[in-house]
């Protein structure tokens, strides 16, 4: 079948039901926006893509390895070596050949931030954990431009939630960024992200976790339910409707654990438990 043979409205027609087809007209007009391309970045992408979704700012400076092929959906012997962001892209056209797709090669910065969120419905984070001086800076933008935000972080075999939509509690506000060393950035990120800490109970070898070589491990089970959980979401906010549990609330489901919790942090970083929280955390990587 060559691309001469595609047609929207069927290739998203067994999405009808659950969305009307007005509704899938309108996600064929919306711009969603992500920051990296790997782990959970590239099923994001692709979720949207199957979603109907019909516009993409994708940004990504890495190549796949060897190391990726276990959680990241782009990563096979055949692309080994290749951008992360050219693979996917290539994946998204190949599902939607009419879907309008703009690449920053150079990742997400200073300088193209702007241009990155330019006419953006939805940011969906999916950049790599200790990426901090670029989450913060998009997240920010993201306030600024007033363009809801959200990120599902894949954490063991779960997920854990947030979403920042304009008006409300900011990404700064709820986690207190601002002039803290890089390894406290990490520890807050973490925590205020998985208050709930469910993952904590299974992880079998702690050693694999190094704040200061930044590394940890993962799995595609996580980045799966961290994909389901955003385009749920991403659902939600672009087509207005259903409830959203926004910052300081959030959400954190593990299926390991049969569990599933709303987590809420009043005042976010200013949370006299998140302060507690975090110098316990500190005293236990040595920071």
């Amino acid at each position: 079948m060559t691309t001469e043979n595609f047609n929207y409205e069927k290739a998203f027609s067994r999405n009808i039901g659950w969305f009307s087809e007005q509704e899938q007209a309108i996600l064929r007009t919306k711009k969603v926006a992500i920051a990296g391309c790997g782990g959970v970045g590239g099923i994001h992408a692709l979720t949207m893509a199957r979603l109907g979704v019909g516009k993409f700012h994708l940004a990504d400076f890495d190549e796949f390895g060897v190391e990726n092929f276990n959680r990241q959906v782009g990563a096979m012997m055949s692309s080994v070596g290749q951008s992360k962001m050219d693979v996917m892209s290539k994946v998204l056209a190949d599902i939607n050949p009419e879907a309008e797709l703009n690449s920053f090669p150079e990742g997400v910065n200073t300088a193209n931030a702007d241009a990155f969120l330019g006419g953006v419905d939805l940011y969906i984070d999916s950049l790599d954990f200790f990426a901090m001086d670029a989450r913060r800076l998009v997240f920010a933008l993201c306030a600024k431009k007033g363009i809801p935000a959200i990120t599902a972080a894949p954490l063991g075999m779960g997920t854990a939630f947030l979403c920042f939509m304009p008006g409300q509690m900011t990404f700064e506000e709820y986690f207190g960024m601002q002039g803290r060393p890089a390894e406290e950035q990490y520890l807050r990120f973490y925590l205020g992200l998985a208050p709930a800490g469910l993952q904590s109970h299974y992880l079998v070898d702690p050693t694999k976790l190094n704040l200061k070589e930044k590394r940890g491990p993962s799995t595609i089970i996580g980045c799966t339910m961290s994909a389901g959980v955003a385009g749920s979401y991403a659902i939600k906010i672009l087509l207005d409707r259903g409830e959203l549990v926004c910052a300081p609330q959030g959400m954190h489901w593990d299926p390991y654990m049969n569990k599933m919790e709303q987590t809420h942090i009043p005042d976010g970083h200013r949370n006299p438990e998140f302060q507690k929280n975090l110098i316990t955390a500190k005293q236990a990587f040595n920071i």
